[in-house]
């Protein structure tokens, strides 16, 4: 079983930037399909972005589009999540996840079944 470990996150005022890191246990990283998702209190884990095996094909979810960037690294084993202009709505806990293989359609979290312990992402107005 792949193993995820999420650093990076913080508490930030809006308009702020920060770089989230995922490092993968697995060497083959470059075999797995891998997102970010994020959970705020009291709601359901939402998709953030998306990025396939090779980095070749990218989604991001309507809310964050322009504002993030997420980018992979296969020789490190390592996903990143580069935010700007945060938004109080972006505070919440970050969560790296991996799968075999990209969902078709939505970035639903049921298509991802190896996930990290969660980075919190704290943006104050």
């Amino acid at each position: 079983q792949v193993r995820l470990e999420e650093s990076g996150g913080g508490s930030v005022q809006a308009g702020g930037s920060l770089r989230l890191s995922c490092l993968v246990s697995e060497n083959s990283m470059g075999h797995f399909c891998m997102g970010w998702f994020r959970q705020a209190p009291g709601q359901e884990r939402e998709g953030v972005a998306i990025i396939s095996p090779a980095g070749t094909q990218i989604a991001y979810a309507d809310s964050v589009k322009v504002r993030f960037t997420i980018s992979r690294d296969n020789t490190k084993n390592m996903l990143s999540l580069q935010m700007n202009s945060l938004k109080p709505e972006d505070t919440g806990m970050y969560y790296c996840a991996a799968a075999l293989s990209c969902p078709k359609a939505t970035m639903t979290s049921r298509a991802f079944p190896n996930w990290g312990q969660g980075t919190q992402v704290t943006v104050s107005s």
